[in-house]
């Protein structure tokens, strides 16, 4: 199953895209993972990550996370959205990782070239003209990767909820070049 991006010589897919041997992309992955069960042993391990650590970071296809950590299955919790910012719902899924499941560090992952930086809170405006309800959540967009890392790693060491936010560390992942550079936070 190949996972590079449409080069921009090709035509955009339809919504329900058709894979090569039939049936839509969903279909595809639904077979892939029967390929996948078909191998899979149980790793015998429970919920809790193995090195206390959660990783919020960007949805972007292009971020292979555990690849560019080093990370093995069972190691981190993985949380990601829309531009790897720290929402409320963020807040709730580390919370519950540190309580419940004992991790102690949190690492922030934003990235170049984001979607994120191109689009604006207009966004949501758009939305309620289009379907009649304006969402409740913000967009989060944002124009400075470094200010919006420092910005989420203040909500983290600042949130009531957080057992742990001493080893709370920000970084932008290049795309370009797989580095990550970090970012320090506000003295």
């Amino acid at each position: 199953m190949s996972t590079s991006a449409h080069s921009s010589a090709e035509p955009s897919a339809p919504v329900a895209v058709q894979a090569r041997t039939g049936g839509t992309v969903t279909d595809r992955l639904v077979e892939a993972n029967g390929h996948y069960a078909s191998e899979f042993a149980d790793p015998g391990m429970d919920a809790k990550p193995v090195l206390r650590v959660a990783v919020v970071a960007c949805m972007d296809a292009r971020l292979d996370l555990h690849k560019a950590l080093g990370l093995s299955l069972g190691d981190c919790h993985t949380i990601r959205n829309a531009g790897g910012v720290v929402t409320d719902d963020v807040i709730r899924s580390l919370t519950i990782s540190q309580r419940a499941l004992g991790t102690r560090s949190v690492i922030l992952i934003h990235h170049t070239n984001c979607g994120m930086e191109s689009i604006t809170e207009e966004f949501r405006q758009e939305l309620e003209g289009e379907v009649g309800q304006r969402p409740v959540w913000a967009v989060e967009a944002y124009t400075d990767a470094d200010q919006d890392v420092r910005q989420s790693m203040q909500r983290v060491r600042t949130s009531p909820f957080l057992l742990h936010n001493d080893d709370v560390r920000g970084f932008v992942f290049d795309v370009t070049t797989g580095l990550l550079r970090e970012i320090l936070p506000v003295s």
